[in-house]
């Protein structure tokens, strides 16, 4: 029961379309599956992290992470518009160098684990929903589960949506990449300056 609660909130966590799932489904479309589940697992991780830490009570860990909000969001953000200019400047044509892109499955991994864990307001959302479920009362071997489950469900859907995305990968032509190029780097910079944003006021 609490293996399929974590799961349930693993995807309702990683569902919902953000910055994260436009760099994941980039990387897959530029990349390849294997570099788009590699952001996906490093974001699943950061996920993971977070439940365990709001699962577990690490109190001193949340004061900490909410104190450092708006520092955290400042860097998160001029990344993610780091990421957007570059790939709305990015050549259709140069797959490997593409900004967004990662030279490596562990750099693509650590930057997606990064931008995840940059938001820590979504702690509170685990809080949130741990306690709607009255998960805060289970026995330590529970709440173990239900991290995990956590884990499994935002891996899951990093997954899926890599299998599906990068089943289009070799019908798109140049014209069309350029294209997603352009879209994804105004939406990582969209979202890039809303992060600033919230940091500043």
């Amino acid at each position: 029961m609490m293996l399929a609660k974590g799961l349930l909130i693993g995807l309702s966590i990683a569902a919902p379309v953000g910055p994260i799932g436009i760099l994941c489904m980039k990387r897959t479309l530029n990349q390849g599956r294997r570099y788009g589940l590699a952001s996906g697992l490093g974001a699943a991780t950061a996920d993971g992290l977070y439940g365990l830490i709001a699962a577990f009570g690490f109190n001193a860990a949340i004061a900490r992470m909410v104190a450092l909000q708006d520092v955290v969001s400042l860097i998160g953000g001029l990344f993610l518009c780091y990421l957007g200019i570059r790939s709305y400047r990015s050549a259709a044509g140069e797959r490997s160098a593409e900004a967004g892109s990662s030279s490596s499955l562990a750099g693509a991994y650590m930057t997606t684990f990064f931008l995840t864990a940059a938001n820590p307001v979504t702690i509170l959302s685990f809080l949130g929903i741990f306690a709607g479920l009255n998960a805060m009362d289970a026995s330590e071997t529970g709440l173990t589960t239900l991290v995990l489950g956590v884990f499994a469900g935002s891996a899951a859907w990093w997954l899926f949506l890599c299998i599906v995305i990068g089943s289009l990968r070799q019908t798109l032509n140049a014209g069309i990449m350029r294209r997603i190029n352009r879209l994804s780097g105004l939406l990582l910079l969209g979202f890039g300056v809303y992060s600033l944003l919230n940091a500043v006021y």
